[in-house]
């Protein structure tokens, strides 16, 4: 069946590049702008969230972009709605709220970004921005029914999040992570990590993944081809959807 989403997403994404944008294939979901806690965030919701929101309340997924993106990139470069469009019409995952937060503000230089991204701020804030997104839209408090991923500095993010709020994600998603630091979240439903082989982070993800081993952590690991880019992120968050709230 992986195959099958690989290819009617392959499909999906050529018709996207070929077609004028009223020729756009039928977008299950939509995906709208915010400010949560001041931080800009780009929100998708479900098909006729609106309508369904008073008497519905869904799964959430956190989900954060790398090192000089901004809240943007998922839907942007990562065709983040096709990939959900796809996978919907397949019936191979869930409805959810995807809430992607500009979780690092852009830097000039790598010093000031990697400053910005390490100080502990936005962990420490994290739970303040889910209480407030809880309260705006119709997500699931829940941990049972709370995901977290990013790729990159947003694996990093990922990581430092899941670990600090220990038990607030039953589902985590690592995306080519940068691991500065090891940490992990205990016991979630699913701890999904995944890297091409060609990845510049590959060495110390590997590292971690060491580290994870010894101190007993059980997760899942997925290795593709390939580095540090887009087509290897849209993969895997094709492959990490399905696996959420089951």
């Amino acid at each position: 069946m992986k195959k099958s989403i690989l290819f009617f997403l392959s499909v999906t994404l050529f018709g996207l590049l070929s077609c004028t944008p009223e020729k756009v294939i039928h977008q299950v979901g939509t995906v709208e702008r915010d400010t949560l806690c001041g931080v800009p965030c780009r929100v998708y919701l479900p098909h006729e969230y609106a309508k369904r929101a008073n008497k519905e309340i869904f799964p959430v997924l956190y989900l954060q972009h790398g090192m000089w993106g901004n809240e943007n990139d998922w839907e942007e470069k990562g065709a983040l709605l096709p990939i959900m469009d796809s996978l919907l019409r397949l019936d191979e995952v869930k409805e959810m709220v995807v809430i992607m937060p500009d979780n690092c503000p852009s830097r000039p230089t790598y010093e000031e970004e990697l400053a910005n991204a390490t100080t502990g701020e936005w962990e420490a804030n994290f739970a303040a921005f889910m209480t407030e997104a809880e309260s705006k839209y119709s997500i699931s408090a829940n941990p049972e029914q709370r995901a977290i991923a990013g790729l990159s500095m947003g694996g990093y993010h990922t990581m430092r999040v899941s670990s600090v709020l220990n038990g607030q994600f039953a589902y985590v998603g690592m995306f080519s992570a940068a691991t500065f630091v090891h940490q992990a979240p205990t016991r979630p439903k699913l701890f999904w990590l995944a890297i091409g082989n060609e990845d510049f982070l590959y060495d110390s993800f590997q590292a971690y993944r060491k580290w994870l081993d010894e101190n007993h952590y059980e997760y899942t690991y997925y290795e593709s081809v390939g580095g540090h880019t887009w087509p290897n992120w849209q993969d895997y968050i094709t492959r990490f959807l399905p696996k959420l709230f089951h």
